[in-house]
This record gives structure tokens, sequence and C-alpha cells, in this order.
């Protein structure tokens, strides 16, 4: 009965004198209940190896009498186990779930508002823009009007034209006529200039 219960059920053995080693083939499943049962005088007795069991009463196990129970009470310990983790998991995956949407909602709200920000200081530059379009059309009508005036006032006046934003470049001598030849002096010779 021993061999069929699996390690991971946290089993233990209760001691008993009746094989030769101490232990007996039934097992404890420590996260079951136990039956408190007296053991029987013939048994106190022989337990000369083991003082703590003399005249004391030991934790019978509660575990099943057949192959075919023990089997399966084990397949449903190992149920009971796979819907503990799957609900575990679940509660995992819920608990992830909820931060992933958090996340993404705050990561959805600090893009809106950078959009907003970018947004409201590109329309700024923009009207800036504007306004400084608006100004210079507003010089230039200004300076137009200002030179209207003063051609007014030099013809009362019988000044000469005003002066035009055209150039009349006067043609450059040649730099190179200008250039005194140079004479070449011999050894020893003084020059005066």
């Amino acid at each position: 009965m021993a061999s069929c219960i699996p390690e991971p059920l946290r089993v233990t053995q209760v001691l008993d004198s009746r094989f030769p080693h101490g232990y007996s083939a039934q097992c404890v499943d420590t996260r079951r209940g136990f039956r408190e049962v007296r053991l029987p005088e013939s048994q106190q007795g022989s337990n000369r190896g083991f003082p703590l069991l003399r005249g004391k009463t030991e934790l019978a196990p509660s575990a099943p009498r057949t192959r075919a129970a023990a089997v399966l009470r084990m397949k449903q310990i190992a149920l009971d186990n796979q819907s503990r983790t799957i609900r575990r998991l679940r509660v995992k995956l819920a608990t992830e779930r909820r931060g992933m949407k958090s996340k993404k909602r705050h990561t959805r709200e600090s893009h809106l508002e950078c959009h907003h920000k970018w947004q409201a200081r590109i329309q700024v530059v923009e009207d800036s823009l504007q306004a400084q379009h608006l100004i210079i059309e507003a010089l230039v009508e200004e300076k137009d009007s200002l030179l209207q005036i003063i051609q007014g006032l030099k013809e009362a006046i019988g000044a000469p034209a005003p002066f035009d934003d055209e150039w009349e470049e006067e043609p450059e001598e040649n730099p190179e006529e200008e250039e005194i030849e140079e004479i070449s002096v011999g050894e020893g010779e003084i020059v005066d200039e």
C-alpha cells in the first residue's frame, strides 16, 4: 500500500513493531485528518525500541483500504491541486491584465496630453509667424508711403530724383595699367626714388 501513494503528498509512515524494520505498511496522509487510536497492550509492550510510543495514543491513518480507492484518492488530490493551480493562474492573469489595461490607459492619456501640448506649441508658433508677417507687410506699406512723401517734398523743393534701389555700377579701370613698371636694378647701384 505504501508504494501506491506518491512522494509529493507528504506521506509519513507510522511506526509499528510488526515488521522487522519497525515500520508499518500503512501510510499517513498529513494533509488529511487522523483518527486517534489506542494501541493494543500487546503492541505497546513490543515497542521497546520506541519509548515515546509506549502507553500513548497513536494517530492512525485515514487512508483508503484498497489499491483502487488509493488510486482514486490520488487522482482526486491531483485534480484538486490542478484546479487550485488553475485558479491561482487565473487570478494572476486577471491581475496582469488589469495592470496592462491601466498601463495602456496611462500611456494613451500621456500620449494625448503630449499631442495637445505639441499642437498648442505649433499653434503659438504659427500665430507668431503670422503676426510677424503682418507687421512686415505694414512696415513695407509704411516705407512705401514715406518714400512717396519724401519724393513729393523733393519735387516741391526742386531737388534731383530720389535714389533708386538700382545701382548704376561704374566700370572699373584696369588695375594692371595703373601699376608702375619695375625697373630692374643691378647689384651695387644706388637707386634714388
